[in-house]
């Protein structure tokens, strides 16, 4: 007798890209996977969010982790989790930037455009996940791939 967990599907991508990769590269990586979700018609507004915390956690990783970025998407049918591992073990945080610094907001935007997100520490660094949950338009294509 199979349990309600044997039911849970999910697709996958994932991408390492180097220090040497373009923020460009990510993005248009994550376009495309959305666009076989259906996403970049239904749920414009959300993909901009998901391509705008792809370069924030791709940005963070190569800039303050000084790592490759292995960059993680996956689709349940309700969340599409963006993940970034890095080899940095600090997690991030939200800080108060200073009005004249001209970064230090990526985790205040993450936090404002996902659903929710987290960070853990994983074996060589950490993992940071954002979750975004689309339109019901948006879903009705995707849970049908």
């Amino acid at each position: 007798m199979a349990d309600d967990y044997s039911l849970i599907r999910a697709t996958g991508w994932a991408r390492s890209l180097p220090l040497s990769s373009e923020i460009r590269t990510a993005r248009e990586w994550t376009r495309q996977h959305l666009n076989t979700l259906g996403w970049t018609t239904r749920a414009p507004e959300t993909v901009d969010d998901i391509l705008l915390t792809v370069s924030e956690l791709v940005t963070n990783a190569h800039r303050h982790a000084r790592s490759s970025a292995q960059l993680v998407l996956t689709w349940d049918g309700t969340c599409l989790h963006v993940s970034v591992h890095d080899s940095s073990p600090e997690l991030p945080r939200p800080r108060a930037p200073s009005p004249d610094a001209l970064g230090g907001r990526g985790m205040q935007l993450i936090d404002a455009l996902a659903d929710t997100w987290q960070s853990r520490p994983c074996p060589n660094g950490k993992t940071v996940t954002a979750c975004f949950r689309p339109p019901k338009a948006a879903t009705d294509r995707a849970d049908s791939h």
